[in-house]
């Protein structure tokens, strides 16, 4: 079994945890519907950088009645 050497002290700890913070997602913001989305990637819409690139298809209500 490993044992240290010598004790770490609080401030070579902190150094070494100073890069395990986390880090909130790049978030885009679409230029025609205005809606937040990561980045590269889709927004729910269907948008992508300005133009739409997906067709949602149409639901009717009034059919499933």
């Amino acid at each position: 079994m490993a044992v240290q050497k010598s004790r770490r002290t609080p401030s070579t700890r902190g150094m070494r945890r100073s890069h395990d913070k986390l880090t909130k997602p790049a978030v885009s913001v679409d230029p025609t519907s205005g809606e937040t989305h990561l980045r590269h990637r889709v927004s729910p819409d269907g948008f992508y950088r300005g133009k739409q690139v997906i067709v949602q298809p149409e639901t009717n209500d009034e059919d499933d009645e």
